[in-house]
């Protein structure tokens, strides 16, 4: 959907900047590098390749931009002690937490308040937070697990730090287009909204970090979500077996990016 997206404003005489940032370090590429017994890096370089390989037979173009989170460390740790110093975040036995209640517009993206949002939430429970809605900013290292230095002390970013820090970094502020899937928009959009303001900005409004939000549905298989639980779990590469990538491309797009695909072997 963003590729044709993309394709349209350049078409139309727009001159794009397209970035697509690739997460290189978190806790499930680290639990796949113990399994595999090699690093969290080669792991990602892996599975990033074969990305690249499913998305040109699919006919998507490549971003202009495609920093990799590991790129952006250093500007990372500047961000985090920005919002430390600001009182927008707190640090806990090397953790670093953004404190959620600081800033007055969380939630608006996906128009919930705060109150549904910690009875509706699932988040992990952490005694040492001030909020179970906080959220981690900087994980302390682990014995074995990649680390760099801080002034919070060795450790990795949290998951959310990384897309505001690429995006600001590439496209500056605001953004004009930001996507994502639905699922993103509470809590990662959420969060990256409320830390990129909060650590620039002194009127803290939400709409300060990008003019427009596109997040494109889901993939149901047979009119029921796709997922590994369920067992209805497929990948792109397994599909193109079968398919032609032109074909499965056009088929694909044969929706709103904002509905729910049905993914249906009949139908194709």
């Amino acid at each position: 959907a963003f590729d044709v997206i993309q394709r349209y404003f350049r078409r139309r005489g727009y001159q794009v900047k397209y970035v697509r940032n690739f997460t290189d370090v978190d806790d499930k590429i680290i639990n796949r590098a113990k399994e595999e017994g090699i690093t969290a890096a080669e792991v990602a370089r892996k599975y990033i390749e074969a990305y690249q390989e499913d998305m040109k037979r699919l006919g998507v173009s490549r971003a202009d931009v495609e920093p990799l989170a590991t790129d952006h460390i250093r500007e990372m740790i500047e961000v985090i002690r920005r919002l430390v110093d600001k009182g927008h975040a707190y640090s806990v036995d090397g953790d670093v937490y953004f404190r959620v209640a600081s800033f007055k517009d969380y939630g608006k993206l996906s128009k919930r308040n705060l109150d549904d949002m910690k009875a509706g939430a699932r988040v992990e429970v952490d005694e040492r937070k001030e909020d179970p809605l906080d959220f981690a900013l900087w994980k302390s290292a682990k014995p074995g697990e990649p680390a760099w230095a801080s002034p919070f002390g060795p450790g990795r970013p949290g998951w959310h730090i990384e897309c505001s820090v690429t995006s600001t970094h590439y496209l500056g502020r605001p953004i004009d287009l930001h996507g994502g899937g639905k699922d993103l928009i509470f809590p990662h959009h959420t969060n990256e909204i409320a830390q990129s303001v909060a650590a620039t900005s002194e009127g803290l409004r939400a709409d300060d970090f990008a003019r427009y939000w596109l997040h494109n549905g889901f993939v149901e298989i047979d009119d029921e979500k796709m997922s590994k639980s369920l067992g209805n779990f497929f990948t792109v590469r397994d599909v193109l077996a079968r398919y032609d990538g032109e074909g499965l491309r056009f088929f694909l797009l044969g929706t709103h990016y904002r509905n729910d695909f049905n993914f249906s072997d009949a139908v194709l």
